[in-house]
């Protein structure tokens, strides 16, 4: 059967699906795109029509009526929370007396972390994802559809399709065969060994540090944690995107794939990192404090989650958007893609151009970072 032959629907959102089925589509490797993640994000009122993030998730459904491909999709009316930057974009068509909100977003809301965006069960359904999303555009007369931080292994399906894609950057710590932290510093030039165990000491002097997760995780610890998700929210982007009740609701349905390390002050925590926990790495998500304590962000959020991957077996630390500082902690630049399509013709020519000086610059920056990193030469 063809794609053209094949039936989507547009549901009212995550929630609206049995959470066994979708997760049968989207599987079970990247936390953030189980229902669990998805659901909450809808049912706190973090996304939703009042957000400009309207959830519209696209299914085609097999012969017993569960979804067999599913496609994480909301309709936006603004471009904030993606992490992949079209706001030049949106101001050319608009001088060009066009309309480029609302458009379509296939992405996990608020998270700029690679993954899986073509969720099938069947693989042979991922081309016809593509195209349902095109029909989505086209019958509701949206400027453009983008699917975000795209798994590598799904940019030829779209570049298959036409679609443009863009390259950017993120860095992220590899785990190659380390057996303890102490081992991953072996690895580093001697003067930044002795960097980072400086910077490490100092940073905990007088602090107790605790990691949470699954049953160990209250209440309180969340109340905890909102605080320092707030301050950093109101000073990165005015506003946090995240409710209150976001962080009670991923606590219920799955605590055993959140860590949640704190730094306390006499008992009281006056700092916290959250991460999530993935079939093969770990992800570091929002960080937050009460306290300016010189070097407390780098090791909450950079070192204590290698030592975490190191002791979980896991591949990789993914720790977010942007931050050249990760490198001289070991994190080192690799590729991120998105993939975009645009009704007009002439929009889609001139993202075209752009992209294509764009790349080398980035691919050119990529490589000199690395050849920046403080492992060892040779």
């Amino acid at each position: 059967m063809s794609a053209e032959q094949i039936v989507a629907r547009i549901a009212s959102g995550v929630a609206a699906f049995d959470s066994a089925a979708w997760d049968r589509c989207a599987g079970g490797d990247n936390p953030f795109l189980s229902h669990a993640f998805l659901a909450a994000l809808e049912q706190s009122g973090s996304v939703g029509a009042r957000t400009g993030w309207q959830p519209a998730p696209i299914a085609i459904d097999g012969l017993g009526g569960a979804p067999d491909a599913v496609l994480p999709a909301y309709v936006k009316s603004h471009s904030q929370g993606e992490y992949v930057f079209d706001h030049g974009w949106a101001d050319a068509l608009e001088r060009a007396g066009g309309r480029y909100y609302p458009k379509l977003q296939i992405a996990v809301p608020f998270t700029p972390v690679p993954g899986r965006r073509l969720l099938a069960a069947e693989p042979a359904l991922a081309p016809a994802l593509i195209a349902a999303a095109e029909r989505v555009v086209a019958q509701n007369h949206l400027s453009s559809a983008h699917a975000t931080f795209i798994d590598p292994s799904e940019v030829a399906l779209f570049e298959r399709a036409g679609w443009l894609i863009r390259i950017d950057s993120q860095f992220h710590w590899h785990n190659d065969g380390f057996a303890s932290f102490d081992d991953f510093l072996a690895a580093l030039s001697s003067a930044k060994r002795k960097a980072i165990r400086k910077e490490r000491a100092r940073a905990v002097e007088g602090l107790e540090v605790v990691h949470l997760s699954g049953d160990g995780i209250s209440e309180a610890h969340w109340d905890a944690f909102w605080a320092f998700y707030q301050d950093t929210g109101a000073r990165k982007w005015g506003r946090p995107y995240l409710a209150r009740s976001f962080f009670s609701l991923i606590g219920e349905r799955m605590a055993d794939r959140i860590l949640l390390i704190l730094a306390l002050r006499d008992g009281v925590p006056i700092a916290g990192a959250l991460n999530l926990i993935g079939g093969d790495a770990l992800y570091g998500r929002y960080w937050g404090c009460t306290e300016d304590v010189p070097g407390l962000h780098f090791e909450l959020c950079y070192y204590r989650a290698i030592d975490e991957a190191i002791a979980r077996g896991l591949a990789r630390v993914e720790a977010g958007a942007q931050g050249s500082h990760k490198l001289a902690r070991g994190y080192r630049p690799v590729p991120t893609y998105s993939a975009h399509h645009f009704a007009d013709p002439r929009l889609s020519d001139a993202v075209a151009r752009y992209l294509e000086a764009e790349r080398p610059a980035v691919v050119e920056e990529i490589r000199a970072l690395d050849e920046h990193a403080p492992f060892k030469k040779g």
